[in-house]
């Protein structure tokens, strides 16, 4: 046989044809009748997408019967495509119902599994504390503002200005040294960056900003290169005061220092004023306490003395005001320096610095 005579052959043959049109609608009515059964029986979701492949996937008899719509005539076509489209609508719509059904089912068997008892009791976190020279130091800011006293702060890293010329401290003073002062390598020479040695810097800035009077107190953090023993630590807090007025006399800084002794420690602690040498007061004195490790017999913390040096204190030199353009012929003034870590020794009888900062939770719960 040719290929003309194979080409008529196949010509002759009729092509594929659907089942009846009758037939059609028999088989989606038995899938209508079974699918029901079919879906109850999926009791997972593995189960819900094998019956719907085989329902109206594409493999499914559903899709065999779409694919042999061309063969129809075409009105007979419409109307079995209608019918198909129908019952997988309707089919589609009880498959989505049963897949929410199991879905809510596995999310409520989740929750079962991961449920949390919240009726226990609650695990209570323990409550922290300041640390127990923060709470000195605000102790003793708190005496001080009841009597009228501003507090100010301002920056661990000053200038060489701040720090030392303004205070009357001259470029051959030992404090100066690199042996004594922690110097940052930052900015010209001539304006030399340091970590502060003490917070009167604070003092110089306020009173540049402020006209008097002043009464301000300056806490905050200062840094020496001292060596570590019971009394000196390399970095340790300070509070500074200062007073600024007309005819303010070294009786009133007695006075303002005795009042604020017996407020932090009590009205029977002993006091003494020895005279000594500060660059930016004068007269300078030191204020000491009886020693609070042995109360002035003698001992390792004093040194046998009996006594501890509490804060330095004076009367403001003249340099100082006319570094911040005020006229000592107008006004006088007061100033000290305290070690806010040895207050804190001397009141809860530490004998120690060290124990401050080791980290000894044994230590700092004593003081919550």
């Amino acid at each position: 046989m040719n290929d003309i005579e194979r080409r008529s052959s196949a010509a002759a043959e009729p092509p594929a044809t659907l089942a009846a049109p009758m037939d059609v609608h028999a088989e989606l009515d038995d899938l209508r009748a079974t699918i029901d059964d079919r879906l109850v029986a999926a009791s997972s979701l593995d189960e819900l997408d094998k019956v719907e492949a085989e329902t109206i996937g594409r493999r499914s008899r559903v899709a065999e019967l779409r694919r042999g719509l061309g063969a129809l005539d075409p009105d007979v076509r419409r109307l079995t495509g209608l019918a198909i489209n129908d019952a997988v609508a309707e089919l589609s719509v009880k498959i989505e119902t049963r897949r929410r059904s199991l879905e809510d089912e596995a999310e409520g068997e989740r929750f079962a599994a991961e449920k949390v008892d919240v009726t226990l009791p609650g695990r209570v976190p323990r409550r922290g504390t300041y640390h127990l020279v923060q709470q000195v130091m605000d102790e003793i800011i708190d005496i001080f503002v009841a009597i009228g006293f501003t507090v100010a702060s301002g920056p661990e890293a000053e200038t060489d200005w701040h720090n030392f010329t303004a205070l009357n401290i001259p470029k051959t003073h030992p404090a100066r040294a690199d042996s004594d002062t922690l110097y940052l390598d930052y900015g010209d020479e001539d304006e030399s960056v340091l970590l502060r040695t003490q917070t009167s810097p604070m003092q110089v800035r306020y009173m540049q900003q402020h006209e008097p009077p002043v009464y301000v107190v300056s806490p905050g953090r200062v840094f020496r290169r001292d060596e570590v023993d019971p009394t000196h630590t390399p970095v340790f807090h300070q509070l500074e005061g200062l007073a600024v007025d007309s005819d303010i006399t070294f009786a009133d800084l007695k006075g303002t220092l005795a009042y604020f002794v017996h407020q932090f420690f009590g009205p029977n602690q002993r006091v003494r004023f020895v005279p000594n040498y500060f660059p930016f007061t004068e007269p300078s004195a030191e204020m000491h306490a009886s020693c609070f490790n042995c109360d002035g017999s003698g001992c390792r913390v004093c040194g046998s003395s009996g006594w501890i040096e509490m804060l330095g204190c004076g009367m403001v030199n003249p340099r100082v005001f006319e570094a911040v353009g005020y006229d000592p012929t107008e006004v006088t003034g007061w100033a000290f320096g305290m070690g806010v870590d040895r207050f804190a020794q001397g009141r809860h009888g530490i004998a120690d610095l060290r124990y401050f900062w080791d980290g000894d939770v044994r230590v700092l719960e004593q003081f919550q």
